[in-house]
């Protein structure tokens, strides 16, 4: 198996790893995709009143999408650059695409946001910690919504990041672009519901469809 192919499997089957899923079946026996949003990220597992789980989902998403770029890199690295990078960002859009995606739920999961930051923090960390979360946190503080935060925080991604890659191949640019223009579109619903003045506010418990 190929570098490419074996990093690239490996990224989309610990994408799809549905950790919101797993945690709130385990600890309160019930179906996350049956509350609220029916999402399996962090936000519904924390609005549907497990805050503590929100958090672990939160942490797991994130860090599954980090360790699917570091096994790439490992797997990689023989290749040298800019082949082993290009590697890791294929993989990085694949553990999205899996979290997005995952085959064991039918290929229905969640919106990607923890999950692209813990590959943005993979391939270029320094970024994702003094900028994207610097981003996301302060629109969450003023706003208190948290679909606009990842939204707006997935849109800058390519412009502080590309500066700022190793390489800037087409694979590569085309990674950078693909991975927030996926997360912006999984918030479809959140977008029009912004814009109709419906959506929900960090901390509401009243939960939108």
């Amino acid at each position: 198996m190929t570098p490419w192919l074996l990093s690239i499997s490996v990224a989309y089957l610990l994408g799809s790893i549905p950790f919101g899923y797993l945690l709130v079946r385990i600890f309160r026996h019930q179906d996350i995709r049956a509350t609220g949003s029916g999402n399996i990220g962090a936000t519904n597992v924390a609005r549907s009143g497990a805050k503590g789980l929100g958090i672990a989902t939160l942490i797991l998403d994130a860090l599954k999408g980090f360790v699917a770029v570091l096994i790439a890199l490992h797997i990689a690295a023989p290749s040298g650059l800019p082949h082993s990078y290009e590697i890791a960002v294929c993989a990085a859009v694949a553990a999205v695409l899996g979290h997005c995606f995952p085959v064991w739920l039918g290929f229905k999961g969640g919106k990607g946001v923890a999950t692209a930051l813990g590959v943005f923090f993979g391939l270029v960390p320094v970024i994702t910690v003094l900028y994207l979360l610097a981003v996301f946190l302060i629109i969450v503080f003023i706003t208190r919504y948290v679909s606009l935060a990842s939204i707006v925080a997935a849109a800058l991604f390519p412009f502080l990041a590309l500066p700022h890659a190793p390489v800037r191949t087409p694979i590569v640019i085309a990674g950078y672009i693909f991975i927030p223009l996926l997360v912006i579109l999984k918030h479809h619903g959140n977008i029009r519901r912004l814009l109709s003045g419906t959506e929900n506010r960090f901390g509401s418990r009243k939960v939108a469809a």
